[in-house]
């Protein structure tokens, strides 16, 4: 583990996964706090499971990973600092305007991994509104992230990286450690949206490849029996932009 300098924080960005057992493998990677940001999940309940897994050892704070667009079309977002819901699958524009307005820190994580990640062309046209994208994920291959830091460069946007954990055993394998004491998710918002200084941290041995394997493979079930589940056995998601907990505002904006 590499020695921390002053006032140095360590977070591992972006989690999809909490219970105990994340909590014990964060603290033991050495970091100070966590963004847990679940899929198809509303802020509200992100919130609460956030508070409940703080502690003064490690901070778990609330993010969300919006899917932007139709399924099958989808590029995702994440927002730190949102106050109110944002659904899942309403328009790329749609989104940035609610995270503009809610002044949340957005974030562009795996940038064109896949059909789910910002397009060069998107990062272009929101430049102004994006506050770091992810130039290390281990879910990508070494072409993948030398693409995302190419961006980053190029576009003269801040860098970040995360574990991306939807395996409890993923986590605290990459983190950014800023150069600055974060102790809240206001504190994290703040250092995201004024380009505080940090350094990307991560893993390239035999554990970061044992878990992009099974990263991958979670993927791909993420993206065959899970989808399934999702699409024609489990009802209306709580993120369905006509779910009524939006009470109508984005239904003249669903795109599914």
């Amino acid at each position: 583990m590499s020695e921390r300098a002053p006032a140095e924080t360590r977070i591992d960005c972006h989690v999809k996964v909490l219970d105990d057992r994340v909590v014990e493998r964060a603290i033991d990677a050495g970091l100070d706090a966590i963004v847990y940001a679940p899929h198809f999940t509303r802020v509200p309940e992100i919130r609460r499971e956030a508070a409940t897994y703080s502690t003064d050892r490690l901070r778990v704070i609330p993010g969300r990973e919006v899917f932007t667009g139709s399924w099958h079309e989808r590029k995702h977002v994440l927002a730190v600092g949102l106050e109110e819901p944002v659904p899942d699958f309403i328009p790329l524009e749609t989104a940035m305007d609610e995270f503009e307005r809610q002044d949340a820190a957005v974030l562009a994580p795996h940038p064109e991994f896949a059909t789910v990640g910002l397009t060069e062309a998107d990062l272009r046209q929101y430049r102004d509104l994006v506050d770091a994208v992810e130039i290390f994920n281990p879910k990508h291959f070494p072409s993948n992230n030398r693409r995302a830091r190419e961006l980053a460069e190029t576009l003269d946007i801040a860098p970040f990286t995360s574990s991306y954990a939807h395996l409890p055993g993923s986590v605290g394998v990459a983190h950014t450690a800023f150069d600055a004491a974060i102790d809240s998710e206001a504190d994290l918002v703040d250092a995201l949206e004024n380009d505080v200084s940090r350094r990307v941290v991560y893993r390239n041995g035999g554990r970061r490849w044992k878990t992009t394997a099974a990263e991958l493979a979670h993927l791909c079930y993420e993206n065959t029996w899970e989808k399934v589940d999702r699409l024609f056995l489990s009802g209306t998601e709580p993120t369905h932009p006509h779910h009524i907990a939006y009470d109508g505002r984005f239904d003249d904006v669903s795109v599914y």
